[in-house]
C-alpha cells in the first residue's frame, strides 16, 4: 500500500468523523429549538382551552331523547 492511499484513507475518516460530530450538534440544537417552540405554543394555547363546568346542573348532565 502506498503512503498516499493511507493518508487519503485517514483524511477521509477524519472528515467523516468531523461531519458526524457536526451533525450531532445540529440535531441537538434542533431538538432544543423544537422543545422551546413547543413550550411557547403551550403557553399561548393554554388560555384558549375551554373551561368546562364541573358542578351544578348546567353543563354537567346530558339529557338525550331519541
Amino acid at each position: 500500500m502506498e503512503l498516499s492511499s493511507v493518508e487519503s484513507a485517514v483524511s477521509a475518516y477524519m472528515g467523516l468523523k468531523n461531519a458526524s460530530a457536526q451533525q450531532d450538534q445540529q440535531i441537538a440544537l434542533l431538538r432544543k429549538t423544537l422543545d422551546n417552540q413547543k413550550k411557547m405554543v403551550e403557553q399561548i394555547m393554554s388560555p384558549l382551552e375551554p373551561k368546562l363546568a364541573n358542578s351544578g346542573s348546567v353543563g354537567t348532565r346530558l339529557h338525550v331523547t331519541a
